[in-house]
């Protein structure tokens, strides 16, 4: 009795560490086209929300690459869209030439200064802008599209 149940322990031990790492693969699946050290030298970028009145709107950002992460601060109308997103935290994003359909913007408040620090750096205009309310810094990460099914 006491092998058959060392046997279940060691099984379910298995099926849970196999079924962990392929949630952690597939956390790390790469996004074509997404490298944010690739887009420090981009001016703007845009994002698009998706209002309950208004539908599609492209909302244009500065951006700073920050550890090869990539940030935006949202001033008080790209944030107001933000939080009436029918899409919540997700939004489709153009940079340069490239186009990604689903990127998370993750709330960054621990990263407010730096990225203040890093438009005030790459911006002139800046200047101006830091003194205008900006209720979220936040990073962008783009995950990848599920495949179409046929």
């Amino acid at each position: 009795m006491k092998i058959k149940t060392s046997i279940n322990v060691v099984v379910a031990a298995t099926v849970f560490w196999i079924a962990l790492m392929g949630a952690a693969r597939a956390a790390n699946i790469p996004v074509p086209g997404w490298d944010p050290n690739a887009f420090r030298d981009q001016s703007t970028l845009q994002i698009m929300t998706i209002g309950p009145e208004e539908g599609e709107h492209w909302s244009r950002l500065w951006l700073a690459v920050i550890d090869g992460q990539l940030y935006v601060r949202l001033g008080d109308r790209a944030f107001g869209r933000i939080q009436k997103n029918s899409a919540g935290l997700y939004v489709k994003v153009k940079i340069g030439d490239d186009e990604f359909d689903k990127v998370r913007l993750e709330a960054a408040p621990e990263m407010t200064d730096k990225v203040a620090a890093a438009m005030a750096d790459k911006y002139f205009l800046d200047i101006l802008i830091r003194h205008e309310s900006h209720p979220m810094t936040a990073r962008l990460v783009a995950e990848p599209t599920p495949s179409p099914t046929k």
